[in-house]
């Protein structure tokens, strides 16, 4: 019997997309029988995977770009860039750079409970602005009740969706560690108290699960946030592991920038040298050029199977 679950939920855990592309393509097929799409509530068709708002219907007015608004784009709710930017990756290229070359980042980018349907112009109005509460203003986009003040670059979501994007920021920034100021945790709060849980963020949460392998628990009441919550970053272990058995199968070398000693995959150090101070080779070539050398007790002759 335990072998049976073990299984089951091995095999559910490896559904979890493991890059954006291929995470839009699993939401399109989690979010097709919901049928509306998330800032605005404008109904969707889905055909052949890709999401058509109905904007007449929903008295969505176009603001500036039309070829955008007429079509659904998948929006991160915590933005790339609030995630994105604190890596070293970031600061090397942009998103660009993490997307190509940060296991993490791809992690954290293809995480579907971070993932909603949204018409573009407003994907790409709110770009990666905060959100909060705005002063009253004339309505941007007809009836849709959203928000965005471009100057303090800010944004207010209709009421219905506050507790959602509350408990989706509850969920990154405890899954990742990132950190919330107090004001926005403060914000968040309130819209978690003001918009309760509903049946259909109940079940679009238990879809996702399926997918990812895990809830979001502070859907389903298992987590609760408070002023200065401890995160558990268990999503950064997870990221760990994957770098890690990534890095055997292709045979990669790990350099300590301390000692500037590299390591081959099958020696004993290759597991132990911090986080902070590696640094990764595609061949020991690679780490000669850069001034390391091979470790004492790292043979290239050695069987890799062979006891650490």
């Amino acid at each position: 019997m335990f072998c049976a679950v073990f299984f089951v939920l091995s095999a559910v855990a490896t559904a979890a997309p493991a890059n954006f592309d291929s995470a839009k393509t699993i939401a399109s097929r989690i979010y097709a029988p919901e049928k509306q799409e998330f800032y605005c509530g404008c109904a969707i068709r889905w055909q052949s995977g890709k999401g058509i708002p109905d904007l007449k219907g929903c008295g969505y007015q176009i603001r500036k770009n039309g070829p955008r608004a007429n079509r659904i784009e998948w929006e991160h709710v915590m933005p790339a860039q609030q995630f994105g930017s604190p890596l070293a990756c970031w600061k090397q290229g942009g998103r660009e750079q993490c997307g190509k070359t940060d296991v993490l980042f791809k992690q954290m980018e293809a995480d579907l409970f971070n993932l909603k349907p949204a018409i573009g112009e407003v994907n790409g109005d709110r770009a990666h602005y905060r959100f909060a509460m705005l002063p009253a203003q004339a309505p941007q986009y007809g009836s849709c009740e959203v928000k965005v003040d471009f100057k303090s670059r800010l944004v207010e979501p209709r009421a219905e969706i506050r507790g959602d994007i509350a408990r989706i920021h509850f969920y990154m920034a405890d899954k990742y560690q990132i950190p919330l100021a107090r004001a926005q945790q403060q914000l968040f709060m309130a819209w978690h108290q003001q918009d309760p849980v509903d049946e259909t963020e109940r079940k679009l949460q238990q879809r996702i699960a399926q997918q990812m392998g895990h809830a979001n628990d502070f859907v389903t009441g298992k987590k609760v946030w408070q002023l200065n919550y401890k995160a558990s970053g268990f999503g950064l272990t997870k990221a760990k592991e994957t770098a890690l058995t990534a890095a055997l199968v292709s045979g990669q070398v790990v350099g300590n920038k301390r000692s500037k000693l590299y390591h081959l995959s099958h020696c004993s150090g290759y597991r132990q040298v911090s986080e902070r101070n590696q640094q990764w080779f595609d061949t020991e070539q690679q780490a000669l050029n850069a001034g390391f050398k091979r470790a004492g007790n790292c043979s290239a002759e050695a069987s890799i199977g062979a006891e650490d």
